[in-house]
């Protein structure tokens, strides 16, 4: 990394050489900054050509979106929309919860999300995820898309290469969000909307839609103010098939099995949800005098949540090392087929268990608010100040949660059908509400988790303009942040045993069943039982305990906070159809990481805290600070009227993900798995080159190729260790307590490289059609040859659009090859190929009335995951996931 780095600081000092020496011989005047306001605009032609003319203006590498109406993007999120451009992938979970109908994550060229910076109006914002495994599990440094709907965005620009005067964090790149302010509207009023309706046809309902804007300004242009309100609800059915249990090994019963693999806890899993996204926009905007600008911008979102997961599984792990299969088949180690017979015997043994997830209250919500000052103090001396606050929340205030065995003595059967299909299975009897399990269950859940996001910034940023030669401004700034990621509370409920929890008169009747048309393929279990949610809610009442402190669970309290100070300085250069920017950004960051240590019960461990069921445990604060040096340099040659050529070298820096640093710790006592954090990580520090080509060959039309390269130190892998916690439910079984090994799976620093490629053609044809299409070519490796997180290797997307004076309509196709996605149970897990169809219909009825049909997901897409275990070769299955389509009625007004 040393020589990579003095490689790109002798570039960056050749360049300032360069345009200092040439600046002695010339005395051009100095061309005004790169002005990427974009105006309003109207219609799919005239969005093509502000982005395009916003891309080729640029001094660095962007991709540039712009609405094709006031708050009209080509989908219902900015993650969406985002899609369509190269080097971009697009992901709709963030921890291993199986992917969902709308896109939610956004990554860069490659790599995980959290290595993308996302920013709205140049700064950070807090995020919060409504799912609880990405509130306590897999906590990362990426944005949740789900809060943002496309309604607030006037543009947004992706950069692919740095500069040192953006905010540091994006490895790969950042995604700037940016707002509409009051001073930009044509008319001094504007009233504009839209009514509407979703219909989801999975779950088979459809559910309102509702988005107003109301900006004033004066006629001089000097104050004005916005406000914007978005109130959107949508249905959400996912069915799925799950091996929640990985594959286990079987240890006895016949020889011939001795060492094989099986599948553990093949469930048909059904969830559902109504998502409510509310919250609006506010924004003031006063040009106090000529040479000072106020604006003051805020934000709000709010996502209601509830969600119900149900998951009937089959358990394996009951009966595999003690009873020997009527027939079966193995394959490459794996038993891909059993039956097991059912068995007479006074000691039930479950065949299968069933999980009853409710969560109501489950929601996230993102804000801020930021003052900016505008202030020309000369002609040569520009000066920008910002002081904003941001917090987002991710909340899980309650889970009522039944986990009952079924199948008691009954037999079971599977049969496996390769890694693209879902599994065959089967249990035995006749299981209903009346009969399961509940003393070969449990009550579990979390509760009271509500997750902090916040930042407080304070930046001043100045630009000083030459008044002739080569040097045309020089960029400088200072950045003073603190940031907190944190949990205090959760309570891990447990079964009240002086209750009769375990009697099965004492439960209800079924409150329904499986939809009749539930399944993702395969022949597996039908019309299954489940509790309503209320149901679910009096069970948990009446016999779980929640008693604080005996049910606190200190695995799932963290916090990490950074107090974070950078400045830079950029030189920005121009000469005869060429310029480009050279500078560095210094970055101090001094991080306290919260966690708790366990302890056995009584330890006596000074400043052991007690009380918990889960043991004693210490409260334990590490520091982890350091320091980087981040250059970076950019050239861009106009070397005709319609070709443009780029380089660019830098430094990019991404934290660690705080789940990473001290997420919590998370065991599963049925399998004996589980995964921790890790304080002393490094930051990922990587050295980046990029060049691009582009040919304007026409209007609206561009040719263009770009290759690049990521060598990152520092990239953070997961190594598999042995560690021994308390085995809850069999300490509850033996009267004592139980210590059993778990292979839990624990983050350390490593290297990464990602090499790529991404060509571009977009080109109209005649008056009223146009074509888009990009394609993206990425080879990434961690160390020792294993996957890169979130590497597709082809990534491409086709659009087609048709548009004239009354009617316009667009489809649009999107492909991501497969990709490593992290660790499950201790396996590599990965997401398989998929693709997505969108389309829009548009008609403008009246000068004030446009209708809009939209479809998403329109090939309804069927996610797969995959994983990988070292005891055989090849892939296994591990999900299968169904979400449907979606169907957007809208009327548009405007006024």
């Amino acid at each position: 990394m040393k020589y990579r780095t003095s490689i790109l600081s002798a570039s960056i000092a050749a360049g300032l050489a360069f345009s200092m020496q040439v600046s002695a011989q010339e005395s051009t005047a100095t061309p005004d900054a790169t002005d990427l306001d974009t105006v309003v605009v109207t219609g799919i032609r005239g969005s093509i050509e502000k982005a395009l003319d916003a891309k080729r203006d640029a001094a660095t590498h962007v991709e540039v979106v712009t609405a094709e109406d006031v708050g009209k993007l080509p989908a219902k999120n900015v993650a969406d929309t985002l899609r369509q451009l190269p080097g971009v992938n697009i992901a709709s979970s963030s921890a291993s919860e199986g992917g969902f109908d709308e896109a939610d994550r956004v990554s860069l060229r490659g790599t995980n999300p959290s290595l993308t910076q996302t920013l709205v109006n140049g700064h950070t914002i807090g995020t919060g995820d409504w799912f609880v495994l990405s509130q306590v599990g897999n906590v990362g440094r990426s944005v949740s898309y789900s809060l943002y709907p496309s309604e607030i965005v006037d543009r947004v620009v992706v950069h692919k290469t740095s500069e040192a005067k953006l905010v540091e964090g994006g490895t790969a790149g950042s995604v700037n969000i940016i707002t509409r302010r009051p001073l930009q509207f044509a008319e001094p009023l504007t009233i504009q909307g839209s009514i509407g309706a979703v219909h989801s046809d999975l779950p088979g309902d459809t559910k309102p839609q509702l988005d107003a804007l109301l900006n004033w300004r004066n006629d001089e242009s000097t104050a004005g103010f916005l406000v914007q309100v978005f109130n959107e609800e949508r249905s959400l059915r996912r069915d799925g098939q799950e091996v929640v249990g990985g594959y286990g090994t079987i240890t006895s019963t016949n020889p011939d099995l001795n060492g094989v693999l099986y599948p553990n806890l093949i469930g048909a899993a059904l969830f559902e949800q109504v998502r409510k996204r509310k919250g609006g926009v506010a924004n003031i905007e006063a040009k106090v005098t000529d040479n000072l600008t106020l604006n003051v911008n805020a934000f709000y979102s709010k996502l209601e949540a509830d969600n119900y997961n149900r998951n009937y599984m089959m358990w394996a792990s009951q009966f595999v090392n003690s009873q020997t299969p009527t027939s079966y088949t193995v394959q490459n180690g794996v038993l891909t087929s059993a039956t097991y017979a059912p068995v007479t015997s006074s000691t039930v043994t479950p065949y299968g268990v069933y999980d009853m997830i409710s969560r109501p209250g489950a929601e996230s919500t993102s804000k801020y608010i930021a003052l900016d000052a505008e202030w020309n103090a000369s002609d040569a001396l520009k000066f920008v100040f910002q002081l904003g606050t941001t917090k987002g929340n991710g909340s899980s205030p309650t889970q009522d949660v039944l986990e009952t065995g079924i199948a008691g003595n009954a037999g079971a059967s599977w049969s496996m059908n390769g890694v693209g299909s879902p599994i065959d299975w089967a249990l035995g009897g006749t299981n209903t509400a009346a009969n399961h399990l509940p003393q070969s269950g449990w009550i579990f859940g979390a509760q009271g988790i509500d997750v902090l996001d916040k930042e407080d910034w304070a930046q001043a940023d100045g630009q000083f303009f030459f008044d002739s030669g080569t040097l045309s401004s020089l960029d400088f700034g200072y950045r003073y942040a603190t940031h907190e990621r944190s949990n205090d509370f959760s309570l891990a409920q447990g079964p009240n045993w002086a209750t009769n929890w375990t009697d099965i008169t004492a439960y209800p009747g079924a409150g329904g069943n499986y939809p009749g048309d539930f399944g993702v393929g395969g022949n597996v279990p039908s019309n299954i039982w489940y509790y309503t949610p209320g149901q679910l809610a009096e069970i948990n009442a009446r016999f779980a305990n929640r008693n604080n402190p005996e049910r606190f669970y200190f695995s799932d309290v963290y916090g990490v906070k950074e107090d974070i100070n950078a400045v830079y300085a950029q030189l920005n250069f121009r000469g005869d159809r060429w310029s480009g920017n050279a500078g560095l950004r210094y970055v101090r960051t001094q991080t306290d990481v919260n966690y708790n240590q366990a302890l056995a019960v009584n330890s006596g461990i000074p400043g052991a805290i007690t009380g918990s069921a889960f043991g004693d445990y210490l409260p334990v604060v590490v520091n982890n600070d350091y320091n980087e040096l981040l250059p970076s340099v950019n050239f861009k040659f106009e070397l005709t009227d319609d070709l443009v050529a780029r380089v660019s070298g830098s430094k990019t820096m991404t934290r660690p993900d705080f789940s990473a640093l001290a997420g919590s710790l998370t065991l599963n006592d049925l399998t004996h798995e589980g995964s921790g954090g890790n304080p002393n990580l490094d930051p990922l520090v990587s050295t980046n080159f990029d060049a691009s080509l582009e040919w304007y060959f026409a209007p609206r039309a561009l040719l263009a190729a770009s290759v690049f390269s990521m060598d990152m130190d520092g990239y953070v892998d997961f190594g598999n260790v042995i560690v021994q916690y308390k085995d809850q439910q069999a300490s509850q079984a033996a009267g004592t307590d139980v210590y059993s090994d778990y292979l839990v799976s624990i983050p350390v620093n490593s290297n990464g490289k990602a090499r790529g490629v991404e060509l571009t053609y977009e080109q109209p044809i005649g008056e009223n059609f146009g074509i888009n299409a990009n394609y993206t070519y990425v080879d990434g490796k961690a160390d020792g040859g294993k996957p890169l997180n979130g590497t597709s290797e082809n990534t491409y997307n086709f659009s087609a659009w048709y548009e004239n004076a009354r009617f316009n309509a667009r489809v649009n196709y999107s492909y991501r090859s497969s990709f490593y996605a992290g660790v499950s149970r201790a396996d590599n897990f990965y997401q398989d190929d998929f693709a997505t169809v969108s389309a829009s219909l548009g008609f403008k009825a009246t000068d004030w009335l446009t209708i809009s049909l939209d479809g998403l997901n329109l090939n309804d897409p069927k996610l797969k995951y995959y994983t990988e275990n070292d005891a055989v070769p090849g892939y296994l299955p591990h999900a299968f996931y169904s979400n449907g389509r979606q169907y957007y009625l809208n009327f548009r007004f405007k006024f």
